[in-house]
């Protein structure tokens, strides 16, 4: 591997609130350690429609392991979503879940010292969960969300929210590139008319 291609080393803020201190397991393969936390969900964790909003309660029920590399994180995140209803625009509001699994590595397990691109580390005895968690959360989100599975969207003449209008709900419209040939045929009605 290339140093230009190395993962650049960032410094981990410890008073973060999704760092969690590993000191407890002691590099002991074996050893685990379970957390159950609420912390506040950091800002941009969604994508255009919908979201996590920033600072709501995302509440993580964690299971730590030591192993042979590094240290296996294995756990689930809840949390709320607002959005808006890709086809009517209508607001969303409800809980999401999301499961993930990650392997955050020590410095010296690799030969070379040099760390894969995709790879986490544990920098001293502190992992950041924020890069896992926003991986997880944005790759699982609908890029369009619905209100309802059948959600029959807007009127695209009027606007109107289909499921709102009576059945059958249309507009005359004419294709605009008939519109000179309508115009023949009215223009020809009325001569007929007078």
């Amino acid at each position: 591997m290339s140093h230009g291609s190395r993962k650049a080393l960032i410094r981990i803020d410890a008073n973060a609130p999704l760092v969690l201190d590993t000191r407890a397991l002691d590099r002991r393969p074996g050893s685990m350690q379970e957390l159950t936390c609420t912390v506040p969900a950091p800002a941009d964790l969604g994508v255009e429609m919908v979201g996590v909003p920033e600072g709501a309660d995302v509440e993580l029920d964690l299971r730590l392991e030591s192993v042979l590399e590094g240290i296996l994180v294995t756990g689930t995140a809840r949390m709320p979503l607002t959005g808006e209803c890709a086809r009517c625009l209508d607001p969303l509001e409800e809980d999401f879940e999301a499961d993930f699994q990650e392997l955050f590595v020590y410095p010296d397990t690799r030969s070379g010292g040099e760390a894969e691109e995709d790879e986490h580390r544990i920098e001293g005895d502190a992992i950041d969960l924020e890069p896992v968690l926003r991986d997880t959360v944005v790759l699982a989100l609908p890029l369009s969300p619905l209100c309802r599975d059948d959600c029959p969207g807007l009127c695209p003449d009027c606007g109107a929210r289909l499921a709102d209008v009576e059945p059958g709900h249309r507009h005359d419209t004419v294709d605009p590139r008939w519109a000179a040939l309508r115009d023949l045929t009215d223009l020809r009605e009325e001569k007929q008319e007078g």
